[in-house]
């Protein structure tokens, strides 16, 4: 079904892209020709030319735009497929217009010019997109341009379900109720409009567009007969699947040969991710070594002159995959610690503490050699913290995921750290953390959460 409403904003999206993208043509024609950023060779061809190839430049970039897919537009389109969607069809637009020109030596003809183009073409399209965006998500959290969903279900993934639709309310789309047949005293609290068979019925009396099932994994045959029931109805439908909660990473799809995927245990850092990622680990660590030297050659001075023994004390850890490696801190026990005792948590006013390792853990200056595990590789700035073998074999018999962990690489600092879940406090909370950092990364909560700790993240009274 092709909505009224869907077709004028495609229609909006077109004209507001035409016209930016001709802003963008005659703006790099300013630039590139009459700014004087540039040194030139040729003779400056006229502005007229540049007005007469305008049609031209609509009929290509309805072209490109049209198979670049930036008009599929849907309310649960995310930025990241729509900044893929406009970067396609701007460079597709780019190759267009300089085929045109150099096939036929257009008078208008400039490499340079065109570059100048596809760069501009693309920020301005994009910015125009958000702008646009943001003014239609506002009046729908104002009540405009309000669309009705029902959920199919009762149980924890339909309630999740029907909190984040009026979380997100810019979306504009709107709850109605819950469709089920097998109720209890537990779902007593919700909406209940009828069972399965009147779907038809309330999606007609109510407009309803958007239909999410969002029943358990084990009632699959309950599933069937929804779809079945909704293959009378032209609605939108969309399985909600509770199956992150079970795997412990973030749910994603791919298609393979018409198989579609669902990938439960997959790290985000891959591809771009890693590369970013792994730079951003060089340079900051690289410039902490650098500028920390004198604390670290002071504190190296320290701990020899206090206490007979190494400067460093190298402990074996898990990483990335489960690979061991071996991490470095500042020695704050004394040598023979672990001789009688063997591998023992943490645990707060520790007898084996040298008299400086106190003030080491306590401000997690203890910490700092492990810039040269990230400059390495063993390690990163941020992400969950690297755990010993012994204990590694111990919760993962215990706590539900724990392996999860191990799908990025091991930080100094994460952000469980930075919420206080460190020392001896609660492992459950503190996976709770790490599973969400992994899930929601990006190298903007990295920097975040440095940023976290230098505020507050080394003097913590949970570290000991």
């Amino acid at each position: 079904m092709i909505h009224q409403r869907s077709q004028l904003l495609r229609v909006c999206f077109l004209l507001t892209d035409l016209a930016l993208t001709t802003a963008a043509w005659l703006f790099a024609y300013y630039l590139y020709f009459e700014s004087g950023w540039f040194h030139l060779d040729k003779t400056v061809p006229s502005i007229s030319l540049c007005w007469q190839r305008v049609p031209l430049l609509w009929l290509l970039s309805v072209i490109a735009y049209r198979l670049g897919g930036m008009y599929n537009v849907g309310r649960l389109r995310r930025f990241r497929e729509e900044m893929v969607a406009v970067f396609k069809a701007s460079l597709l637009l780019a190759l267009l217009v300089m085929a045109r020109i150099f096939f036929l030596h257009d008078a208008y003809e400039s490499r340079a010019g065109i570059l100048i183009f596809s760069g501009l073409n693309f920020v301005l399209v994009l910015v125009g997109r958000r702008i646009a965006w943001a003014v239609i998500r506002t009046l729908r959290s104002h009540g405009y341009n309000q669309t009705f969903a029902i959920i199919v279900g009762s149980g924890r993934a339909a309630r999740k379900m029907a909190r984040v639709l009026q979380r997100v309310h810019w979306l504009g789309i709107k709850n109605i109720g819950f469709v089920e047949e097998k109720t209890n005293r537990l779902s007593g609290d919700l909406d209940v409009l009828g069972g399965f068979n009147d779907l038809p019925e309330l999606i007609e009396k109510y407009g309803v567009r958007h239909v999410f099932v969002a029943l358990p994994l084990d009632r699959t045959d309950d599933a069937r007969r929804v779809f079945a029931v909704l293959s009378r109805s032209m609605v939108e439908v969309r399985m909600v699947c509770d199956v992150p909660n079970l795997a412990g990473l973030s749910l994603t799809t791919t298609n393979l040969d018409g198989l579609p995927l669902i990938g439960l245990r997959e790290s985000p850092h891959f591809g771009l991710n890693i590369v970013v990622k792994r730079a951003m680990d060089v340079v900051l660590s690289a410039v902490g070594l650098v500028l920390l030297s004198p604390l670290l050659a002071l504190i190296a001075l320290l701990v020899k002159l206090t206490s007979p023994g190494p400067i460093f004390y190298r402990q074996e850890r898990c990483g990335l995959n489960g690979r061991a490696f071996h991490m470095l801190k500042f020695r704050s026990l004394r040598v023979d610690a672990e001789q009688q005792s063997g591998a023992v948590w943490a645990v707060k006013n520790d007898p084996r503490r040298t008299a400086l390792g106190s003030f080491l853990r306590k401000s997690s200056l203890d910490e700092l050699p492990q810039l040269w595990n990230v400059l390495r590789g063993d390690m990163s700035l941020v992400g969950p913290r690297p755990e010993r073998p012994v204990f590694i074999h111990q919760f993962s018999k215990t706590i539900p995921n724990y392996m999860a962990r191990h799908a990025v690489k091991a930080g100094i600092t994460g952000w469980a750290q930075v919420h206080g879940w460190r020392g001896n406090t609660s492992l459950r909370k503190r996976l709770q953390y790490d599973l969400y950092y992994i899930t929601h990364w990006t190298p903007w909560l990295d920097l975040r959460i440095l940023w976290m700790t230098v505020l507050h993240g080394f003097v913590h009274r949970n570290a000991y």
